[in-house]
């Protein structure tokens, strides 16, 4: 695993904007970064990544059940206890996911270490499967990438499968697609979303998570009034769960993607459990509840992290008792969960961190992101990579 520097494309921003990535930029600061990419050996990837990655998406499956079966680890989750039945149905039915990420650390000689699990509303979908295999198409074009070059790409072709699968199983119905107002990159990432279950033949609509509306049948409904019966959601289900027309959710004949039981793998409580069930996994860093620090008096670091906590928001390192970094954020009321700290490999003078994507239980590509700090967040920068 190498970071190597390469001439930007002369013509890359007008092609972002051409393309639809207007949020390639933010805040004035580059995100999509190409001035270096990160290159591979094929047995890094399927060794250390890809098999790593499914293995470990079992085990996390093995924990949502077990998290479904037990009123104690419910409130150990902080789900909200009248929307335990809501949860465990969709379990039970079998209700089906669309995607998910799994962040680890890893240098290319170490066993690649999990951080956590982006299983609700994992973002870098579109930098992952179409820009950056844009980018490689486009140097090994002008010749200044080996014709032999590859990537751990599949994203696109398995998020296009899916959603043809998906339609099989829910037929006859519109997929809406939402998300917030006033995030470039959260509209970027639906809006390629709803492009794949486009090519997949699926009738879609959009809706801001602001505009939902329910009938006078308690139904959702859009704002043109139009009943939403199959809806993709960039919109964490905690959240859901507060929304004013979170009430209306267990009495409402409507698919869900991701479903419901994903509040549970998202969930940062996962990682204690996992550490429970498979103590000394390789690709597993020691975690614990708050009330089991005491099983972890032997480690001098530890990562102190929200149950809901994403895009590294209210992260803090504890050394030897004293907070030495800290991210901000709305998250924490909820509780915390402690991580053994496992510094992110550095390549320069940056952090970097591994997204490895799953699409229907199948690793299906990675994503790169560096940060001149140890925690990745929401502006760290995106970088591409290739397999020689």
């Amino acid at each position: 695993m190498f970071k190597m520097p390469i001439q930007e494309r002369t013509n890359w921003q007008e092609l972002a904007e051409e393309f639809g990535f207007q949020f390639h930029t933010l805040y004035g600061e580059r995100y999509w970064d190409e001035r270096s990419y990160y290159q591979f050996s094929l047995e890094q990837i399927e060794n250390d990544l890809e098999q790593p990655t499914e293995d470990i998406h079992q085990m996390c499956l093995a924990i949502v059940d077990k998290v479904l079966k037990s009123e104690e680890l419910l409130k150990r989750f902080c789900i909200p206890e009248k929307y335990w039945d809501f949860i465990h149905s969709s379990w039970k039915n079998g209700d089906p996911s669309l995607y998910s990420r799994l962040d680890f650390a890893y240098d290319g000689k170490s066993p690649a270490k999990l951080y956590e699990n982006n299983a609700d509303t994992p973002t870098s979908v579109y930098e992952t499967g179409f820009w950056q295999w844009l980018w490689l198409e486009n140097h090994v074009d002008a010749g200044t990438l080996p014709r032999g070059a590859d990537q751990f790409n599949a994203l696109q072709e398995k998020l296009v499968n899916r959603f043809n699968d998906l339609q099989t199983l829910t037929p006859d119905r519109l997929l809406h697609f939402a998300c917030c107002e006033g995030s470039t990159e959260d509209r970027g990432t639906v809006q390629y979303l709803e492009d794949c279950a486009k090519a997949a033949g699926l009738s879609t609509a959009f809706v801001h998570i602001e505009e939902i509306g329910v009938s006078d049948t308690q139904q959702f409904t859009d704002i043109h009034d139009q009943q939403i019966t199959w809806m993709f959601k960039l919109y964490p289900w905690e959240f859901m769960f507060e929304e004013e027309f979170g009430s209306y959710l267990t009495h409402n004949n409507l698919r869900w993607l991701e479903p419901p039981w994903k509040s549970i793998l998202s969930n940062k409580g996962l990682l204690p459990m996992l550490w429970k069930e498979f103590k000394g996994h390789p690709n597993l860093l020691p975690a614990f509840f708050e009330d089991e620090l005491h099983l972890a008096s032997d480690i001098p670091s530890l990562v102190k992290k929200p149950l809901f906590s994403r895009e590294g928001a209210n992260i803090s390192i504890i050394q030897n008792g004293q907070e030495t970094t800290a991210s901000h954020g709305p998250y924490g009321e909820e509780g915390f969960i402690y991580q053994a700290t496992h510094p992110l490999p550095k390549f320069g003078e940056n952090h970097t961190l591994i997204g490895s994507w799953l699409v229907d239980d199948e690793a299906a590509g990675i994503s790169i992101r560096e940060d001149s700090g140890p925690i990745t967040q929401d502006m760290s920068r995106y970088l591409p990579h290739i397999i020689v």
